[in-house]
């Protein structure tokens, strides 16, 4: 167990040794973006990528009759995901969110069949996520540089390492023999092409019908994960549920 905690620490601080800060007067409006015209090219290459592989993928599994087959894949893959979760908010000191994670990973493991079901968010156990960015957010470790990742999309310095050290923070991936350990992987990637199927909508207001789909996405993700961590970077907030595609 202790390779569990072992090597987040070790990538985190050799991922965030070299994290960029912004200077005086650097980032007035609170976007740090040095790399802007790197992030831009990346940013036309996902979206070729989305329009010619993603989203037409995740329209024809994530929508109409493919919801249901979908909600079973999210609810599965998000089963697996939740110790990883646990491992995180006890990282963060959140004892509460641990608990309330772990019989809600009891609960949908044994009456929810695995998993495939998720009879925990019936009877008040709703999912509480979290992320190892979170984790550094709460450790008081610095924003970094906006960076769009390829394929991936939107990120920052610290949210990039952060997903990299979630590779290695869930106790499943040790315990679960090979190839079982890489099913959730794979899940989870199947359930974000079902969401890009389901909130087709919303992606392709910011993607293809605004002026300038990269800062608007670069605005969108920074609002919403700060909106999430609390941070008090920008003056305003986008909360997830009051996005409205006509403005974009």
């Amino acid at each position: 167990m202790s390779r569990i905690f072992s090597i987040p620490v070790f990538m985190t601080l050799i991922g965030l040794a070299a994290c960029s800060t912004p200077g005086p007067g650097e980032a007035p409006d609170g976007i740090f973006d040095p790399q802007e015209q790197t992030n831009r090219r990346i940013h036309e290459m996902n979206k070729t990528i989305d329009e010619k592989v993603l989203r037409p993928v995740g329209t024809a599994i994530g929508g109409g009759e493919g919801g249901g087959a979908m909600t079973v894949v999210s609810n599965f893959a998000s089963n697996l995901d939740t110790p990883g979760t646990i491992v995180n908010q006890l990282l963060q000191l959140d004892f509460e969110g641990a608990v309330h994670n772990t019989w809600r990973f009891v609960v949908n493991t044994t009456i929810g069949l695995g998993g495939l079901a998720d009879p925990a968010t019936m009877i008040g156990l709703t999912e509480d996520e979290s992320d190892f960015g979170e984790t550094l957010y709460v450790w008081g470790f610095p924003e970094g540089e906006y960076m769009e990742l390829p394929v991936l999309g939107p990120s920052t310095e610290r949210d990039a390492t952060g997903m990299v050290v979630d590779l290695f923070t869930n106790p499943l991936s040790y315990v679960l023999p090979s190839p079982e350990k890489y099913v959730g992987t794979g899940l989870k990637a199947v359930a974000k092409l079902g969401k890009r199927g389901r909130y087709a909508e919303l992606v392709d207001g910011v993607l293809y019908d605004s002026a300038d789909s990269y800062a608007q996405s670069r605005m969108t993700y920074l609002q919403n994960r700060r909106y999430e961590l609390g941070d008090q970077a920008m003056d305003t907030y986008i909360s997830p549920d009051d996005i409205d595609t006509e403005g974009f």
